[in-house]
């Protein structure tokens, strides 16, 4: 890892009648495209606005937070200001293998007319984007009574968001992507007008932008409240009650990405990027952080007992996989400690791990430091396991927030990697807390397997660019008997195109090695690896429609296509191979092919959709680096192209 810190004063001077006598602050980013503005307005409340290449995408919008009953953002006078410049070059796991981060990080002190208070407006004015959190409160427990952070977003963008239609949505973040203009926002959902992190915006300019949050810790999630005309104000779910935070108050970032592009939208570096390093001591040793695919008998068949458990493991390595997940259902064996030792021993033998699941309101009583919970990792060590996944968070209230940072930590202390289920979105975590592989906070294949699914290719076609932008997902992918609207190509294209650490994949491994069907694609299958070195979006791709993208591991590159809606014809360029001739392996749809009959091939599919689906064809073909293939795809249909220079 590599850090640049470069720190001067360029403004020190104290007024009394605040922003009046300072207009307007302008903050720049290193490449001089993207600026900060802060102001204030008519009501005398602190602003900003966020422009890039001279264009005001975000309208002036309302800064501020209420402590302890008094109000910071209003009467405002400044004090001094700091910048300093940070570049960071750390690992990530994920869709590429490092990140480079690269912003001017500006401190600006205020004090309040009315209490003298001062506190200090922090902002990150980066090539990627813009955030900014405060810092505030004595060194006591302080109470966060609302929080008056606005966005107010330019006219005629599309947002995308996610959508449940019940007390689910805001507790899993399991909602199905959907798009409207930023009007309508206020009254699209039947719900209530409060949206998840993040909202992806598609200007009218052609370009992209993202609100989040990052670096959540000692805090509760932010969400988004609609209120009036293209406004969103910050939202927790402590509601009009706040939360207690002890100590001075250093809340999470809120960030703003902006993207020329679907390619920068989902290679930015900002999230990550606002996150503190891990700690040396803690993280002083990472090589027990391993990312892998894992085999995972719940989807499919359900929790078996120890024999049907070992008989996956076994089948996780005939697939090559490193990983075996033994989930709810565990705890019911008779000798569930001797059996899960037992396991874990047989799975060292096939060099497999096993990760095992947990019910979170067992471990969630923070009394003698998070007693029951150390009690169990230490039990989990000593039986040998590798990581655990932990759900049913079902919320980001900052008592929540606060225990999946406990978890993260003591796992970290017993060598323990984590899955975290049944929760909100990232924001940037996994840098800090390198063990935690994934977290759900999606709507992943299992609603395949509910009343309220299947998933539609739609909703596929737009994760690379919603969801996944903020972090890793535990998309568990792979569905082949229970594939919903989707074909089986399009099935096997989520491997390249979901990101995941730990991916585990959702198909019954048994079916995967015993399927004649499955046999022309499965050397493929298992060549597609848990994280990669380089991701690039192709030309063509388009939220919610198609999604068409290269990924590079190592000196082999895998392209993954979602079709959404329609049939379409798309084009993919080779020019990310190395110069010269290869051949490339294609996994297509077989249209012409007789459809693959799915009843009785799983007990826990639910075909209410369709009980048929359209089956793959593999083939191989030489091309160029300079050349471009053209392909013709089908409703909900998919596309893998594998080139390997092994």
């Amino acid at each position: 890892m590599r850090r640049t810190y470069s720190l001067f004063v360029i403004a020190l001077f104290i007024c009394s009648n605040a922003m009046s006598q300072l207009n307007v602050m302008k903050l720049i980013s290193p490449d001089k495209r993207t600026s900060l503005q802060l102001e204030r307005n008519k009501d005398g409340k602190l602003c900003f606005s966020i422009a890039k290449n001279g264009e005001v995408l975000i309208n002036p919008s309302v800064l501020g937070i209420c402590i302890n009953g008094h109000d910071y953002g209003l009467n405002t006078v400044i004090g001094k200001m700091s910048k300093q410049t940070v570049n960071e070059i750390f690992p990530v796991l994920g869709d590429k293998k490092s990140a480079n981060y690269t912003a001017i990080r500006y401190k600006i002190l205020f004090e309040e007319h009315e209490n003298n208070q001062p506190w200090v407006l922090e902002c990150d004015v980066s090539n990627e984007g813009v955030a900014f959190r405060y810092i505030i409160g004595e060194n006591r427990m302080n109470h966060v009574n609302i929080e008056n952070t606005t966005f107010t977003i330019c006219d005629h963008t599309k947002v995308w968001f996610f959508e449940r239609n019940n007390d689910w949505k805001l507790k899993s973040y399991a909602g199905e992507w959907k798009s409207c203009n930023i009007r309508e926002l206020n009254g699209i959902s039947a719900l209530s007008p409060v949206q998840g992190c993040p909202l992806i915006l598609e200007f009218k300019n052609n370009s992209f932008g993202l609100i989040t949050e990052a670096a959540l810790y000692n805090y509760s999630g932010v969400r988004w409240e609609t209120i009036g005309t293209n406004t969103i104000k910050a939202n927790f779910p402590e509601g009009e009650k706040g939360f207690d935070v002890q100590g001075t108050i250093t809340t999470p970032w809120r960030v703003c990405l902006l993207a020329d592009n679907l390619n920068d939208l989902v290679n930015n570096n900002l999230i990550y990027g606002l996150n503190p390093a891990p700690d040396k001591t803690l993280f002083a040793d990472t090589d027990w952080i391993k990312p892998g695919r894992s085999v995972w008998r719940w989807w499919s068949r359900g929790t078996g007992n120890p024999t049907e458990e070992k008989e996956i493991i076994e089948s996780g390595s005939l697939l090559g996989f490193e990983y075996s997940l033994i989930d709810e259902g565990w705890e019911k064996w008779d000798n569930k400690w001797s059996d899960l030792k037992d396991l874990c021993n047989y799975g060292k033998s096939k060099n497999i791990g096993i990760w095992v699941w947990k019910h979170s309101d067992e471990l969630n009583s923070p009394e003698n430091g998070y007693k029951k919970m150390r009690l169990f990792l230490d039990s989990l060590k000593n039986a040998g396991v590798c990581g655990v996944k932990v759900d049913f968070m079902n919320g980001e209230s900052k008592t929540i927030i606060d225990f999946d940072i406990a978890l993260l930590r003591l796992a970290a202390e017993r060598k323990l990697m984590v899955n975290l289920h049944g929760c909100q979105k990232p924001s940037g975590e996994a840098r800090t807390y390198p063990n935690e592989l994934t977290r759900e906070g999606i709507r992943g294949l299992e609603l395949n397997l509910m009343n309220e699914g299947p998933i539609p290719p739609d909703h596929n076609a737009a994760l690379p660019f919603t969801r996944m932008v903020v972090g890793n997902g535990d998309y568990t992918p792979l569905g082949f008997t229970s594939p919903g609207k989707t074909t089986w190509a399009h099935q096997i294209a989520t491997l390249v195109c979901f990101r995941s650490p730990l991916q585990c994949i959702a198909e019954d491994p048994l079916f995967l090695l015993n399927n004649a069907m499955i046999h022309p694609a499965l050397e493929m299958i298992k060549a597609i690896p848990a994280v990669w070195d380089q991701t690039i979006v192709l030309s063509g791709s388009k939220i919610g429609d198609v999604a068409i993208i290269a990924r590079r591991n190592g000196m082999d590159w895998f392209v993954g296509v979602l079709n959404g809606p329609g049939a379409k014809e798309i084009r993919i360029p080779f020019s990310f191979l190395p110069k010269g001739a290869h051949q490339i392996k294609i996994i297509q749809d077989d249209t012409d092919a007789k459809l693959v009959d799915l009843r009785g091939l799983s007990p826990k599919a639910k075909l209410k959709e369709s009980p048929f689906a359209v089956p793959f064809k593999v083939s191989q073909k030489n091309v160029l680096s300079t050349d471009t293939m053209t392909m013709n795809l089908i409703n909900g249909g998919g596309l893998l192209i594998y080139f390997s220079n092994k």
